[in-house]
């Protein structure tokens, strides 16, 4: 079959082990179901798979892609859950010592056709197209986490997203602003600042910039060049939230301001099979729909992976078939 994958790992040069080819057709096993993939969405993990990090080296070919959409060979449309579970896991998803995402020791999503647990399937409400779905499993879940799950955050309140275009941090205004809170975006250039502000933002300011007040939280993807921005942003008991650390992870901790104001850190990474199932639900109540910023058939995933890692993106980038 039809298949974008990893055929090793390069930490130096990620897109050198990028193959755009022909893979085996997968076998599925009892309890497992086949997803014929409509569309899938690009994430930072894929480039992470290409580097080696997250993944044995016994693991490769890795077919590439975290999230999709699709359709089961009974004809149901569903949107593909990727965080899957040790098979005598209970409790919470995230929290499961064994848990992997697609990529990691399971095959992708950019692919004809990817099998996953029956569990982690679905079904795509009717009012969402294929590639809005595609971004749901990863980008938007991890979004829809960090806010509702995680942050405690009130309508009425301020929340600030540090970067403006990338696919947790669009999803996050969205999300934000439907829910009622004020949206404040920082990003680095006036195209990414615009962008946020046609999403919802409320304001938005150059990356680094004194804001006009503190806010309540902060919501953190891009780590150690924007970590002291966010700290010194918050209000005395205000929270920020991570989920990613793009720029890198080694940032100071600010002890002393985290202790003396009192100031709280969560992690966040992705969500569970329900809240996925909640936000599809959200979306369609609410009336959203993801900032897709390139949509790329299937053969072009090269550059898509390309524009993401030189950062020229504005929203997710999703290809289809």
């Amino acid at each position: 079959m039809f298949a974008v994958y990893a055929n090793e790992a390069n930490a130096d040069d990620p897109l050198a082990s990028l193959v755009v080819g022909e893979r085996p057709d997968p076998e599925v096993p009892e309890g497992w179901v086949k997803v014929n993939v409509k569309a899938a969405s690009l994430n930072m993990h894929d480039i992470w798979t290409l580097r080696g990090v997250g993944i044995k080296s016994e693991q490769f070919p890795m077919i590439l892609g975290c999230d999709g959409a699709g359709v089961l060979d009974d004809g149901t449309e569903v949107v593909i859950h990727s965080v899957v579970n040790d098979a005598s896991w209970r409790g919470d998803d995230t929290l499961d010592p064994k848990r992997t995402l697609l990529t990691e020791k399971h095959q992708g999503t950019f692919a004809d056709a990817v099998v996953v647990p029956s569990r982690n399937v679905v079904p795509k409400p009717a009012g969402l197209s294929m590639s809005d779905a595609a971004t749901m499993g990863t980008a938007w879940l991890t979004a829809y986490r960090m806010l509702f799950v995680k942050s405690g955050l009130r309508p009425g309140q301020t929340m600030l997203v540090q970067g403006a275009s990338g696919g947790v941090s669009t999803a996050l205004v969205q999300l934000g602003r439907a829910a009622g809170l004020r949206v404040w975006v920082t990003g680095r250039t006036e195209d990414k600042r615009a962008l946020a502000e046609r999403l919802g933002a409320h304001e938005t300011f150059e990356s680094g910039a004194r804001l006009p007040e503190r806010v309540d939280g902060v919501f953190e993807t891009v780590g150690k060049a924007t970590w002291s921005h966010s700290m010194k942003s918050l209000k005395p008991g205000g929270i920020i939230v991570v989920s990613g650390s793009t720029s890198g992870p080694d940032a100071s901790a600010e002890l002393q301001r985290l202790f003396f104001l009192q100031l709280r850190v969560a992690g966040s990474t992705m969500g569970t099979r329900d809240e996925l199932a909640d936000l599809l639900a959200y979306t369609e109540l609410a009336g959203i729909r993801p900032q897709i910023g390139a949509e790329l058939p299937f053969d072009d995933a090269r550059k898509g992976f390309e524009d993401m890692l030189e950062g020229r993106t504005s929203g997710k980038i999703v290809f289809t078939r």
